[in-house]
């Protein structure tokens, strides 16, 4: 029998619209977060916003396919579609040659192109709003501002044909700097040293004067410690005929600072803490350019700067804090902006000089922005990391500056063949203990080492195979190099734009000598050294051939292996010497007996074998007496 309905019961559809037509208990709420749409027949109605977890909305989104691109735009801009078939169908022409690669005239040509076209790369404004301004009324203009922003770099891309590195299309993300900037007195852009205008935004500075034509931007070139000094000074040179307000900065020469003066204070409890940081030993990166060049106004241009100096230069550049009538006193706000993976968690850590911004060698760990009070004067405001939109010749340079994650990557000859083109053969046989067999001119080659010849050569030396084949597995030693490549274990700076053009090869060259192997790499050359000088195997080995080119062929473990390979077993003989070193000249040792007998019998063009066979008829030292013959005649010795 089935039960009669209750009256109090409701249906689905009911509750449904009662839940977004403001006729339940929660109308109000629903209604604040409603969205309002347009279909295709231009009609409006209101739909609730797609409820996510807070980690969702956050993720960094930076690259999309067509599919997913088209639909996050649909939504951005708040309309429905529907698919038709066989309509404005778009024929795309993939070109066969190498997509990964340039050559250099097309890329000299490309970089032209992204000159002449630079100034049409933005960031998304946030637009205007007051206290009248009501969170969805400010929702909907953030979601229009954004949309029109990646509808202008779709076009640059599509009509002028330009490539576009991956940029960050999460608006919640975009969200997050538009708080930091208003917030900020100082905007402070973090690029990393090794390719500084990669990571820098032209347009970010300009943005900064449109909120407030008061705040004031700052370059922080970090990781400074891996360029040169005349590395330095070059970019220096270039920085001030820009006129660009920048300083170069280390965080981890910072960190290792903070870590000897704390040593320091705790070795000598009586002396208190340091307040003058040349008491604190120096870190060695430091030493070169501490101790011996002067602190002069050249100096000033070029020098690393301590984490009291840095926080001493945010106040210097920052401008002074302006208060309204009966505005209570605040500290100066320091906006931390940049790439992720470019140090800003730890730059903050090295300002603090304690741990309380978590660091992580994946892109975009911070999600939202975090205010730390410095001091008592200064408040830095982290901001997450964002990918601004910029050219690029490749996607492959996008994972060699570490934009691109390593681990998702499944393109791996575009960046494997950049790094084999950028680091020297000899330095690379030199850090990682192998032999890279290149192709030679004659046979086609280039005569310079290919990214898959390298790969090739770092997966034999470590033992990585396929399955099946049991090839050189490449993908996992594409990985392992990159890594390294990004963490500056294989170092590249990128010169400053010039004209004439600055060759590559030739502004990095003090980078690749033997005081920039890895420490210990440094150690087993020099118990290479040690051992050749020693003789220890008895082997002759010349002194030239314990170099830097030469010093990868064999190492601690190779060393070790051929010791036990070819060392004494037990009582088993082991001859250092050919048997006839002891008869020879120098041995200075006669033969007696039937050795003596068969080297003259040899001596005489008679086979010892008989001599062996008839030994009874000869003479000593004598020769087979002939059938016939007399009486036998002793040799002659």
């Amino acid at each position: 029998m089935v039960l009669p309905k209750s009256k109090n019961s409701v249906g689905l559809g009911n509750s449904l619209m009662n839940d977004r037509f403001g006729k339940n208990k929660s109308s109000n709420m629903h209604r604040g977060n409603a969205i309002h749409r347009t279909n295709q027949l231009g009609e409006k109605y209101v739909t609730n916003e797609k409820q996510e977890a807070a980690w969702v909305k956050m993720r960094s989104v930076t690259e999309q396919g067509a599919l997913d691109e088209f639909l996050n735009t649909a939504e951005l801009a708040g309309t429905d579609f529907t698919a038709e078939k066989m309509n404005n169908v778009k024929i795309v022409h993939v070109d066969q040659k190498n997509p990964y690669l340039l050559s250099a005239a097309e890329e000299r040509a490309t970089k032209k192109r992204h000159k002449d076209n630079h100034n049409r790369l933005t960031v998304p404004r946030r637009p205007h709003w007051d206290d009248k301004t009501t969170p969805q009324e400010l929702d909907d203009r953030e979601r229009t501002s954004l949309l029109e922003w990646r509808r202008g770099l779709a076009e640059l891309q599509e009509i002028n044909d330009l490539l576009l590195t991956p940029f960050e299309r999460n608006i919640e993300v975009w969200r997050q700097l538009w708080r930091v900037i208003e917030r900020s007195d100082l905007v402070v852009q973090i690029v990393d040293a090794r390719n500084p205008l990669m990571f820098r935004s032209d347009d970010l500075d300009k943005y900064v004067k449109e909120v407030d034509a008061r705040k004031n931007n700052l370059l922080l070139v970090n990781k400074a410690d891996m360029m040169t000094l005349e590395q330095r000074q070059a970019w220096a040179d270039y920085f001030e005929n820009e006129g660009i307000n920048y300083t170069f900065f280390s965080a981890e020469l910072a960190k290792e600072m903070n870590e000897a003066r704390a040593a320091a204070e705790e070795s000598d409890d009586s002396e208190g803490s340091y307040e003058d940081e040349d008491e604190v030993e120096v870190p060695k990166k430091l030493e070169p350019q501490e101790e011996t060049e002067p602190r002069d106004s050249e100096d000033n241009r070029t020098r690393i700067l301590t984490t009291d100096e840095l926080e001493a230069l945010f106040l210097e550049r920052a401008p002074k804090i302006q208060l309204k009538e009966g505005e209570a006193p605040r500290k100066t706000s320091i906006g931390l902006v940049g790439y992720p993976n470019v140090g800003k968690s730890s730059t903050i850590n090295a300002l603090i000089g304690a741990k309380k911004v978590s660091v992580s060698a994946t892109p975009g760990k911070t999600k939202h922005f975090q205010t730390i009070h410095l001091s008592e004067e200064v408040i830095l405001c982290d901001c997450p990391g964002l990918v601004f939109p910029n050219f690029a010749t490749t996607k492959a340079e996008l994972v060699c500056n570490g934009v691109l994650p390593i681990d998702q990557l499944r393109e791996f000859t575009g960046p494997a063949g950049i790094v084999a083109s950028r680091i020297p053969k000899r330095f690379l046989e030199a850090v990682y203990g192998m032999k890279i067999k290149i192709r030679a001119q004659e046979e086609g080659g280039l005569g310079v080492p290919t990214g898959s010849e390298v790969l090739r050569a770092y997966a034999t030396a470590r033992g990585f195979a396929t399955q099946g084949m049991g090839s050189p597995d490449e993908s996992r030693a594409a990985r392992y190099i990159l890594k390294d490549y990004v963490k500056g274990k294989l170092l590249f700076c990128t010169p400053p734009p010039a004209d004439p053009e600055i060759d590559a090869l030739h502004f990095n060259r003090e980078l690749y000598d033997d005081a920039h192997l890895p420490a210990r790499r440094r150690g087993h050359l020099a118990e290479m050294e040690s051992v050749a000088d020693s003789d220890v195997n008895s082997v002759a080995m010349d002194a030239d051939e314990i170099s830097l080119q030469d010093a990868p062929l064999r190492g601690q473990k190779t060393a070790s292996i051929d010791r036990t390979f070819f060392g004494r077993q037990g009582n088993a003989g082991h001859l250092r010497m050919p048997f006839s070193y002891q008869y020879s000249e120098q041995g200075k040792k006669q033969l007696t007996g039937r050795k003596q007998r068969t080297m003259v019998a040899l001596e005489n063009d008679i086979d010892p074998a008989d001599l062996r066979r008839n030994g009874k008829k000869h003479f000593k030292g004598g020769a087979r007496r002939p059938k016939g013959a007399g009486k036998p005649t002793p040799l002659d010795d």
